[in-house]
């Protein structure tokens, strides 16, 4: 396996997205919501115009909440619910629909809590890409609920989609 494989493999391993406590739990406006969000995401979504160097804008944010996919701001501000759609929407969007993660996401909050459902969601994708790099097995559905292992089948999409991107299509995301 070549150096510049391993490097990207290496940095796969640093992924980690940031879990409901580590959100800001005060209501933040839209720049520092973009702000919040690029730190997380930019190496790892791709850009919806190629030209385009941020992977997240403020239209697209206003997208989402004109279109009711997420909650609209209060006073202009976002709370921590917003941040946590907003990084499940901007990951899922590179391999789903926008209706189709939306409804993915109701179906992950009719059963657990936006919080429980949010850090569900985080830990099993960095395991998905995790052990995508690696080469191993991801999925033992053994005493798995059913949202459980939608949510797993979802997740190794994406992961299975970046591992592509950046082995094999040599693409840096940002």
């Amino acid at each position: 396996m070549s150096s510049s494989i391993l490097n990207r493999e290496n940095e796969i391993t640093d992924f980690h997205l940031p879990r409901w406590k580590d959100i800001p739990d005060i209501d933040l406006y839209l720049d520092q919501v973009v702000s919040f969000l690029e730190k997380y995401l930019s190496h790892y979504i791709e850009s919806d115009n190629e030209k385009e160097v941020h992977c997240v804008t403020k239209t697209m944010i206003n997208n989402y909440v004109k279109h009711k996919v997420i909650k609209p701001p209060v006073n202009k501000k976002y709370n921590r619910e917003h941040i946590a759609y907003l990084i499940v929407i901007f990951i899922l969007k590179q391999v789903y629909s926008i209706s189709d993660v939306n409804q993915l996401i109701q179906l992950a909050i009719e059963s657990f809590s936006v919080e429980q459902a949010y850090n569900q969601f985080c830990f099993e994708l960095e395991k998905a890409i995790l052990f995508t790099f690696q080469g191993r097995a991801y999925h033992d559905p053994k005493d798995m609920s059913q949202e459980r292992y939608i949510l797993r089948n979802v997740v190794q999409t994406y992961a299975s989609k970046l591992y592509a991107l950046k082995v094999y299509l040599n693409k840096k995301l940002t």
